[in-house]
């Protein structure tokens, strides 16, 4: 069972999700839970629709991607990447694309305009698609048959452009076999990882995209804290998840949520097994929205009632490693630098060592993807550039007991993380508003 389970609670979360292709040109249909019922919760009834603050990626941020693209393109010897329906595709394009077993592609090359490979018979639906492509009205598509090679058509248009060798990103989100046939229709050309270009492009956050991910930021903490002020001992996890889904739609941007309690807090990804929160147990809930396409990822635990002293050690221990991690996070440090930093206050705590009791790594890079490149993890000696975001979330998990996971995205400057939402402060004032 997926932790991120989508709480769609009522016919205006559906109105609200963007339109998602899961194959070429197919809307997926996300099943709905059942519409919420009643009064809301005071404090759920009083959170203001945000989503007018939102303000859309622009075609000319996509040229810009296009022209960060192309300039790595050619630092690196590559002759285009393959982009198949994905973040990535929406991320370049705007076209909101899934992947079946028809090969619809973009192909991204090193000089002259982006082409489009797809079936004969989408051809007329893709063109449709094209309003949010940077210079949509002159992208060349490439159809096939359904007895035809898709696969020929990516290097018929590469050779149409004079770029018949060097290297050829694919996406690694995208479907083997179609990368597969490529390598084999296209003997001339090297087919290769294209994360070194859209990671290249994608870790480092535009003033745009930071505005986006702080709504995100701000939306989900405004929900947790009306759920939490709504929530109470004897109600269910389940329901406790509920009360987020539906402040999430309150709040203009309907998203995920999670909730753990008691033992099963102990458990990083949770439990799928039926809880109850109870008076005095550590309660743990992740998770996110998204706005325009940019996500956030936030981790509160808290205790309805008295928090036993261990509880409390724990906690600031946890505090004191996700602090650490946020002075580490500066321009030119190493990754691994940041989840060293925690790691070293855990262990000196006597939670250690390495990954006893802190069993999984600092952070995650996020924006489009909620895990995406890069990572803060013991080995990664990338350096950090301004502008990256990442999950800064240290935890310590006692089997049989609890865990305490804090967790708040940050972005990365010369003088260290800067996050987007507050530390939580402590166990019963997980907001600090008390």
């Amino acid at each position: 069972m997926n932790r991120r389970r989508f709480l769609s609670t009522s016919a205006l979360a559906a109105a609200a999700a963007p339109a998602v292709l899961s194959s070429p040109l197919q809307a997926q249909r996300a099943a709905a839970a059942p519409a919420a019922t009643g009064p809301l919760p005071p404090s759920i009834a009083a959170l203001k629709n945000r989503k007018g603050e939102a303000k859309p990626i622009t075609i000319a941020e996509r040229q810009a991607r296009i022209d960060r693209a192309r300039e790595l393109m050619a630092k690196q010897g590559f002759a285009g990447i393959v982009v198949p329906g994905g973040t990535s595709m929406l991320y370049f394009t705007g076209i909101n694309m899934g992947n079946s077993e028809r090969m619809f592609t973009i192909v991204l090359p090193v000089k002259g305009a982006p082409f489009i490979v797809c079936p004969y018979f989408e051809e007329a639906r893709m063109r449709e698609r094209l309003t949010t492509v940077p210079s949509g009205d002159t992208i060349r598509i490439y159809t096939w048959n359904e007895d035809e090679s898709p696969s020929k058509l990516v290097g018929k248009g590469l050779s149409d452009l004079g770029l018949t060798s060097g290297k050829l990103g694919y996406e690694e989100k995208g479907p083997a076999v179609y990368m597969i046939e490529i390598a084999k229709t296209c003997p001339n050309l090297q087919v290769v990882d294209a994360t070194p270009i859209t990671a290249g492009c994608r870790m480092i956050k535009t003033q745009q995209e930071l505005d986006l991910m702080t709504l995100a930021n701000q939306v989900t903490l405004s929900v947790y804290e009306a759920a939490w002020k709504a929530g109470h001992p004897g109600m269910t996890t389940a329901a406790f998840s509920d009360l987020m889904g539906v402040a999430y739609v309150q709040a203009g941007f309907p998203g995920f949520s999670s909730c753990e309690t008691g033992i099963y807090s102990a458990l990083p990804h949770g439990s799928i097994k039926p809880q109850v929160i109870k008076e005095n147990d550590i309660v743990l809930i992740d998770d996110g929205c998204k706005v325009e396409g940019y996500g956030a990822d936030i981790s509160r635990t808290f205790v309805y009632g008295k928090p036993t002293d261990r509880m409390l050690k724990v906690f600031d221990t946890v505090h004191k490693a996700q602090s650490a991690a946020l002075a580490a996070a500066k321009s030119g440090n190493e990754c691994q630098s940041v989840d060293a930093a925690a790691r070293d206050i855990i262990t000196a705590a006597g939670f250690g060592p390495d990954y006893k009791t802190f069993q999984h790594r600092l952070g995650h890079g996020i924006g489009m993807d909620g895990h995406e490149w890069t990572y803060l993890v013991r080995g990664n000696k990338t350096k950090l550039e301004t502008n990256m975001c990442f999950s800064d979330e240290p935890g310590i998990y006692l089997t049989g007991e609890f865990g305490v996971r804090l967790e708040d995205c940050m972005h990365v400057t010369p003088a260290g993380g800067v996050m987007f939402t507050p530390q939580s402060p402590s166990l019963t004032d997980p907001f600090g508003k008390g």
